[in-house]
């Protein structure tokens, strides 16, 4: 019956055309009276309403539609639907109803057919059943349509997941080397001046890496892991901190969060925090807060802003963009991102706001 991609699916609606069909054919027995045994001229007469009604459903919903309306033949879909309507009205009221009129009551007996209706005309029958034929034909051709729109959405939808996922991946493939490189020459630039710090810094590192490696590689992960990536990330750049820069951490969350939060998705932002909130010669500060309440996670941060120069190339900066690419794919309408400098240039604030209710829009 129906070709849909789940078989429980597919069961159900063998079932709603088996009870509804069911019903339909004993709706005859239903009608009749009785009191006097059944009527068998009478159950056979009405039970070709029915049969002739299944024909013209079936006719378009496993033939017509499919092999011609879906391949654009509309011109031979209508053609083929006239000739199947015009054959059954000939064969029933042509031939069926005298069959029946000569069975049961001899073929020297003038009954009219439709005997038990005196008033209308049998031209009006006629119509009467062109109509419901028609009917008939567009039900089986709308639903039929339906289940293929069903099909082509849902094919639809998994190939948006499949294109989707296939970006994330390359976006995640990007951001690892990004995120990798610009740690390495944060350490680069520590071993001039302190290598124990260094080789403490390689150690907090591998810990990163591990998480960057091995347990980020699903869409999401627990929000308390990634506060505990952010975490080891924050220290490794407080090794190479100069005197006079201030940083502020403030983490509001459970430290069991099991939130599901996209990995990696913050850490650009502190690492642009870094890059551009420290200066070696002015005062500095950076200050970062992240805060979960009400099914919303936020991320604010702000700090000074001393722009870099063309010729400093620790970022590549490649990483806010892909933050905006991957809040797009994982959260469309579900989030809210401010950023920018204040009025004299002096402070840059980021604030991301994220719903982590599915179908809870900002």
């Amino acid at each position: 019956m129906k070709h849909d991609s789940t078989p429980k699916t597919a069961h159900l609606a063998i079932y709603i055309h088996i009870i509804a069909w069911v019903l339909l054919f004993t709706f005859p027995l239903l009608m009749e009276d009785h009191s006097e045994g059944i009527r068998w001229n009478e159950y056979f007469r009405r039970l070709s309403i029915p049969v002739s009604f299944f024909i013209i459903f079936y006719a378009n919903y496993w033939l017509l539609v499919p092999k011609f309306l879906l391949k654009k033949e509309r011109s031979r879909y209508l053609l083929y639907n006239v000739l199947l309507i015009a054959v059954l009205l000939v064969f029933f009221h042509l031939f069926y109803f005298p069959y029946l009129q000569d069975c049961f009551f001899g073929k020297d007996t003038k009954v009219e057919p439709f005997a038990s209706f005196h008033h209308p005309p049998r031209w009006a029958f006629l119509i009467k059943d062109c109509v419901m034929y028609i009917f008939m034909a567009g039900l089986g051709t709308v639903i039929r349509l339906s289940m293929q729109w069903q099909k082509a959405e849902t094919a639809r939808q998994e190939a948006e997941q499949s294109r989707m996922e296939a970006e994330l991946n390359n976006l995640r493939n990007q951001l690892n080397p990004h995120f990798l490189l610009n740690t390495l020459n944060n350490i680069y630039a520590l071993i001039a001046f302190d290598t124990d710090k260094a080789q403490q810094a390689v150690q907090d590192l591998s810990k990163l890496l591990r998480h960057v490696l091995y347990e980020n590689r699903g869409t999401f992960v627990p929000l308390c892991k990634e506060i505990d990536f952010i975490h080891n990330y924050i220290e490794l750049m407080r090794i190479r901190l100069v005197k006079g820069v201030s940083l502020v951490i403030n983490i509001e969350v459970a430290k069991d969060s099991q939130t599901p939060i996209a990995p990696l998705i913050f850490i650009s932002l502190i690492e642009n925090a870094f890059k551009h909130g420290i200066s070696p010669t002015e005062p500095s500060f950076i200050s970062i807060t992240i805060s979960e309440r009400e099914g919303q996670v936020v991320c604010e941060i702000a700090n000074s802003n001393h722009p870099k120069n063309r010729s400093d190339k620790s970022g590549s900066g490649i990483g806010l963009e892909q933050v905006k690419k991957r809040l797009e794919l994982l959260y469309p309408g579900r989030y809210e991102w401010r950023k920018g400098v204040n009025a004299d240039g002096s402070v840059y604030t980021s604030l991301l706001a994220i719903n982590t209710y599915p179908n809870k829009t900002m």
